[in-house]
């Protein structure tokens, strides 16, 4: 496996978990607290930054070797993941027009990937 293909799958990775972490800080945005303290010091929010945090040295280990007209296509990745995650976790509806959007994305990942 080349060394493009690794780093790039690292990068993949960041956007991935950093999906992860917007579903837990949306998890505990949609509860009531006590205190303020307790609303940003809560188990939910504290492990969404950690991995906001590695999500971040992901991207900086992947970016040296991933091209830097490389990254915003793979973190385009990330609509997909939480409108993914929004689905199955939230039962959230998928529009017409979102739908649309994201065949976009993807296609625009997949012509980019052709060019590479």
């Amino acid at each position: 496996m080349s060394e493009l293909v690794v780093y790039s799958l690292v990068y993949l990775f960041g956007t991935f978990i950093s999906a992860l972490a917007q579903v837990l800080l949306k998890k505990s945005a949609m509860k009531t607290y006590d205190s303020p303290i307790k609303e940003y010091l809560n188990p939910l929010v504290v492990t969404g930054y950690a991995i906001f945090f590695a999500a971040t040295l992901c991207t900086l280990l992947a970016y040296k070797v991933v091209p830097l007209s490389m990254g915003p296509v793979l973190e385009a990745t990330s609509y997909v993941y939480v409108t993914i995650f929004g689905v199955a976790i939230f039962h959230e509806r998928v529009s017409k027009r979102k739908f649309l959007a994201l065949a976009l994305i993807i296609g625009g990942i997949v012509i980019y990937s052709f060019g590479v």
